[in-house]
């Protein structure tokens, strides 16, 4: 018999995607799906304990004062929960520890990077190694784009895609390191979940528009060693039914948008008994 899986969904502080976000993982199957403010956390009213995914949507966290997310981050890093006294990251790690399942979007991928969560690698989740900086076009990218999945990649929610297309917007997307042994072992150990790709989803490509934003090796979306951390640019919950698609009066579409792909697999893990 399938367990009965909770899913929690962060909001406050600038975060404006996550109703669409519940929706997915209530479409998904997640059989409990709760929005929780970060001062709910902060106060030991809610807490990450209790859950089994955990969404960090979109959004522009502190008005993406000192850089996207990064004062978000530092919140998270040091706040200590009240009541208790530990720090809210400590809980972050032990929800990690116990191999439950983290998705970062946009906003939220930006925050687990700047926390150091991604790309984590060798179990060191505190300490920032890459960084998603402003697109090389110098502007806001709001547009749809073809990603390439990355067979070979541990990431639990990319298992089984080739490709998929969403759409992005952010200001500060551009994947990169000034450490070359970080992204040699990145790839070694197929951590580029997916990557900017032209719509025959075959090759990763440095061109505009179709790599909106410039991101080394076209980066859209990383996991941690164990693909249970996962975080990407684009926006999954942005394209959940036909409907979402920007030429559905125009093409033959599945009623099921691919962005839902993303959180059924999710779901589909920690039902399966390998959670």
């Amino acid at each position: 018999m399938s367990r009965h899986i909770k899913a929690i969904v962060i909001t406050g502080n600038g975060t404006n995607c996550e109703m669409e976000t519940a929706h997915a993982c209530r479409l998904a199957g997640f059989d409990t799906i709760d929005i929780v403010h970060i001062s709910e956390l902060l106060t030991g009213t809610k807490r990450l304990d209790d859950y089994d995914f955990l969404n960090l949507p979109g959004g522009f966290l502190d008005g993406d004062d000192l850089g996207s997310a990064k004062a978000g981050a530092n919140r998270l890093l040091h706040a200590r929960v009240s009541g208790d006294g530990e720090r809210l990251f400590d809980q972050l790690l032990r929800f990690i520890a116990a191999g439950k399942l983290i998705i970062g979007i946009c906003n939220g991928f930006q925050l687990l990077v700047k926390l150091g969560v991604l790309p984590g690698l060798n179990g060191i989740y505190d300490r920032q190694r890459v960084t998603l900086t402003f697109n090389d076009s110098g502007r806001f990218e709001d547009r749809w784009v073809y990603l390439r999945g990355n067979e070979k990649s541990p990431c639990v929610f990319t298992r089984g895609i080739a490709g998929v297309y969403l759409p992005v917007r952010h200001g500060e997307g551009k994947f990169m390191t000034d450490d070359t042994a970080i992204l040699d072992a990145m790839k070694a150990k197929n951590l580029i979940a997916l990557q900017y790709s032209d719509a025959t989803h075959s090759g990763a490509t440095m061109d505009y528009p179709a790599n909106p934003n410039g991101s080394t090796d076209a980066i859209a979306g990383i996991c941690n060693e164990t693909g249970r951390i996962f975080g990407l640019m684009p926006h999954p919950e942005a394209y959940l039914h036909r409907t979402n698609h920007p030429r559905w009066t125009r093409e033959e579409l599945p009623e099921e948008g691919m962005g839902l792909l993303l959180f059924r697999n999710a779901a589909a893990f920690l039902k399966s008994g390998e959670f």
